[in-house]
């Protein structure tokens, strides 16, 4: 599977549809070209529940130029705010706001997107869910229904212990679930 594009959420659902469609119009892609913007998160796996917002993530060079770029292009939108905290790989630059029926969630770091944990973690998830099959999908959207985050309900049906983050990581290089 191609997550470099957005253009599967047109195979999916109606609300994958609503969301291609306002991510188009937004022009996020487009705008955030030099950045590295990446939807990850449930909609890509299908595992989104009515409350999901669309995460995409970014990669910067420059933290200022980013949170410029957020500001100019998205300042606007209902809810909008920027904050800035210490992730996994290091310092984070985080916007949310409001369009329509979704909330948008522009995530960045100077690690590459495709180095960054939220993409390790989807293709991990992704790798999961075609090897488990349906039923097991739908215990994980059962669990996101009652209030758990993504990597915490994967790691509630599967079993695993410890940081439930981490813990993903190393199923994938117990099983090389990615290779």
């Amino acid at each position: 599977m191609d997550f470099s594009g957005i253009s599967y959420l047109l195979e999916g659902s109606e609300r994958h549809r609503s969301a291609f469609s306002l991510l188009l119009s937004l022009d996020v892609f487009g705008v955030f070209h030099s950045f590295e913007p990446i939807l990850v998160g449930t909609f890509p796996i299908n595992i989104d529940i009515e409350s999901s917002d669309l995460d995409i993530i970014c990669s910067f060079d420059n933290a200022e130029d980013f949170k410029q770029k957020l500001i100019d292009s998205f300042g606007s939108f209902s809810g909008f705010e920027i904050r800035e905290t210490m992730k996994h790989s290091g310092y984070s630059v985080i916007a949310n706001f409001f369009v329509a029926d979704f909330e948008i969630e522009i995530f960045g770091q100077k690690t590459p997107s495709k180095e960054q944990y939220a993409y390790k973690h989807m293709l991990i998830e992704h790798a999961l869910l075609q090897k488990m099959g349906e039923e097991f999908r739908q215990e994980i959207i059962a669990l996101k229904k009652q209030g758990f985050k993504t990597e915490p309900a994967f790691a509630k049906v599967l079993g695993l212990k410890g940081d439930p983050y981490e813990a993903l990581l190393a199923l994938d290089h117990e099983l090389c679930l990615l290779k």
